[in-house]
């Protein structure tokens, strides 16, 4: 069984007191996300998994690790320069926050060096996939790549010198770097240099000349370095070392005052790139020398440096994982397509198949190019529909949803299209598809000031017999192709017209003025999330009390808000059982006595990213089912619009309940949480295979 350490401070004897409302009831949420991540690299670790798949995990944990220094790491650094620093919700002061987050990353980082380097690496090179040194080559492979360098990589590559004449220059974020040493021989100074690693020649240079069925590659730092003489003709390259720098990557754009948000957001895009460094990564036997300098140039504090072994910059083994080798990465599957979609060996109607019910769909184990896709493309084509509203948060490069929003507009339909163009690290994506939709005649919108617009919903009205008609969609995930295929989400299809008129009154709010904040089928933030949740935590523990059945279930990325986790307490003091699985974050400490006794939580990570939001409440025996993409974050609650709908088809119904039973089965293998805060690995079911071996049963018997 494994283990990992919680907060540090919270102990069995510390929880033996009761917790009040005490500071220590909360978990540290940014702790909590660097365990996430542990548990990422313990799927790397896992000797049982597909040796790809381990490698896969291995750069997916190196780009988490990335985005969470840019945001997370950077916001509190400005908080404490700024003197703007404020106690989180466990008590900790910004300096110790940081002081904790920098120990426990550096140590992670280690580890997943460490794990790389003397178990997947050996491993790779057992299955013919080597990574070599330029030491390790034959003099006639690196004759060869002598010439490849020479037509290749030398006319893109610039060294720059250090000296009175030539500042240091400016390190762009994650970019890998080579820190030289030379020395003029005439004079003996010795200066330095900086070279930028190109990010587009591929990380990875593949050698010929090996075993056949084998694939041997070299880093690129490594040929570069074999080349330096090349870049300093006529001087002694005495060493030289990579590095890699990570900028605050955070975007503050000030809406209340830019009139025009999509120059705003151009404008702070390209101020990003001069954030300032907030980590840097150096190989451990980088020269001290050469360290004392990058760090007194780099305006930085050894706080801020992590020192590893081997090669850094490992979110480049995405390109190892893309390698061609099947029977080194899991079995391939293809989603199925739900049997209420199809007719026969045709796709079926899908307006003719929701006048009869709603349909769920599970993805990625139900087909999102049978289901979503085909839903808008069919609205895009069918005379008789006249508007489809929708709202995309990411969506893939050559996106297919984008492609019919643009196909209905061209053929004279109404598209309104509520794009989100603030969403972290796709803003340049979003603002090319926002121009791209209004070229084609799409009337784009931004959504509400202040406000990311986080929600998941299109919606489609149709002129039928009995006069207009409307068709929605409401999911928990982006309507993006690609990831549809790699996250685990839900979506609801429904005809039913009450959801349909809150969709209409909702999308009349986000295109127009409008103060409504109450719905019908919805619980749509920044106003009623928070409060339809309180309201029906409390409900619970009230039939706990009165003796009716009760009981919560909730399935989210991350729980982080104390209103809601005090609820919970409240709720489990009251008898209330409640199961949570969350994927990330969880700032809930369960199983603390006189506190949480009636809380289970667990985190599933596997082959699929769990990425759907569900919530169900037993409500005396007439129980609710809620699904949506909010999770239980302040910026979910407060500074998004997100939604939550209520499910109402029996059908339906059935298919959550019985989802969310398999989740919190006793022999499904998951991480538990304890009240000391440390997760340990149970059970041995792997979930996700399980549900694509029922839905590949569902897609034949239909």
């Amino acid at each position: 069984m494994t283990t990992t350490a919680g907060t540090p401070g919270a102990t069995g004897a510390a929880l033996a007191e009761p917790l009040g409302r005490s500071p220590s009831r909360f978990l540290n949420r940014e702790i909590s996300w660097l365990e996430f991540n542990q548990r990422v690299l313990a799927l790397a670790q896992d000797p049982a998994a597909p040796l790809l798949e381990r490698t896969k995990f291995l750069a997916i944990f190196a780009t988490n690790l990335d985005e969470f220094f840019m945001v997370r790491v950077a916001g509190l650094i400005r908080r404490l320069e700024t003197g703007l620093g404020v106690r989180s919700a466990d008590g900790l002061g910004t300096r110790q926050q940081l002081t904790l987050i920098r120990s426990k990353a550096r140590e992670l980082a280690q580890e997943h060096a460490r794990t790389f380097l003397e178990q997947v690496q050996p491993a790779l090179s057992d299955a013919g996939i080597e990574i070599v040194h330029w030491d390790d080559l034959p003099a006639t492979e690196q004759l060869r790549l002598h010439g490849w360098f020479r037509e290749r990589v030398f006319p893109v590559l610039t060294p720059l010198a250090v000296d009175p004449a030539h500042p240091f220059p400016y390190i762009s974020g994650l970019s890998l770097n080579l820190a030289v040493l030379v020395r003029d021989a005439q004079t003996g100074v010795e200066r330095f240099a900086r070279v930028k690693v190109p990010d587009n020649v591929g990380r990875f240079v593949q050698v010929q000349g090996g075993a056949p069925g084998t694939a041997t590659y070299l880093p690129l730092e490594e040929l570069m370095g074999a080349h330096l003489g090349q870049l300093f003709p006529g001087l002694e390259v005495l060493a030289h070392h990579a590095f890699r720098v990570t900028r605050n990557a955070d975007l503050e754009v000030e809406e209340d005052r830019d009139e025009d948000l999509l120059q705003a957001l151009e404008r702070e895009l390209s101020r990003r790139r001069f954030g300032p460094v907030v980590r840097l990564e150096v190989g451990e036997n980088m020269d001290p020398h050469v360290l004392d300098l990058l760090v007194r140039e780099l305006d930085v504090t050894l706080d801020d440096v992590v020192a590893v072994p081997g090669l850094l910059a490992l979110s480049s083994l995405h390109e190892l994982s893309a390698l061609d080798r099947p029977e080194l990465k899991d079995e391939p599957f293809v989603p199925a397509t739900h049997p209420r979609l199809v007719d026969g060996e045709q796709p079926a109607d899908i307006f003719a198949a929701l006048r009869e019910g709603d349909v769920l769909v599970h993805h990625p184990y139900d087909s999102f190019s049978t289901s979503v896709q085909r839903f808008l493309e069919q609205a895009a084509a069918d005379p008789q529909v006249l508007a489809i509203k929708q709202t995309l948060y990411r969506t893939s490069g050559d996106s297919p949803i984008v492609d019919a929003l643009i196909d209905a507009a061209e053929a004279g339909k109404q598209v309104v299209v509520v794009i989100e163009i603030t969403a972290r690290f796709d803003e340049q994506a979003n603002i090319r598809w926002a121009r791209k939709l209004e070229r084609a005649g799409c009337h784009v919108v931004y959504g509400l000031l202040g406000l990311k617009t986080h929600c998941k919903a299109a919606l489609v009205v149709r002129q039928e017999s009995g006069g207009l008609r409307r068709y929605a969609h409401l999911g928990t995930g982006n309507y993006h192709p690609r990831t549809a295929r790699l996250y685990e989400d839900l979506g609801l299809f429904t005809a039913d017209p009450v959801l349909g008129a809150d969709l209409t009154d909702l999308f009349n709010a986000l295109t127009g003025y409008s103060n409504q904040t109450e719905y019908r089928d919805l619980l749509v933030a920044p106003h009623g999330v928070r409060a339809g949740l309180l309201a029906r935590i409390r409900a619970e523990a009230e039939h706990a009390r009165a003796g009716r059945p009760s009981g919560i279930r909730i399935k989210a990325n991350s729980v982080v808000d104390e209103v809601l986790i005090d609820a919970l307490y409240d709720a489990s003091r009251a008898g209330v059982p409640i199961d949570v699985v969350v994927r990330g974050i969880c700032a809930l400490r369960p199983g603390a006595p006189g506190l949480s006794e009636t809380i289970r939580v667990r985190s599933i990570l596997g082959r699929f990213l769990e990425h759907s939001r569900v919530m169900a409440f037993e409500n005396g025996g007439d129980p609710e089912y809620w699904l949506g993409s909010a999770d239980l974050m302040h910026r979910n609650l407060d500074r998004r619009v997100e939604t939550l709908v209520r499910v109402k088809d029996g059908a339906v119904r059935d298919r959550l309940r019985g989802v969310l039973d398999r989740l919190t089965a006793d022999d499904v293998r998951r991480w538990d949480l304890d009240a000391d805060g440390a997760w340990h690995q149970a059970g041995t079911v792997d979930v996700q295979s399980e549900l694509l071996g029922v839905a590949r049963e569902r897609e034949a018997v239909a």
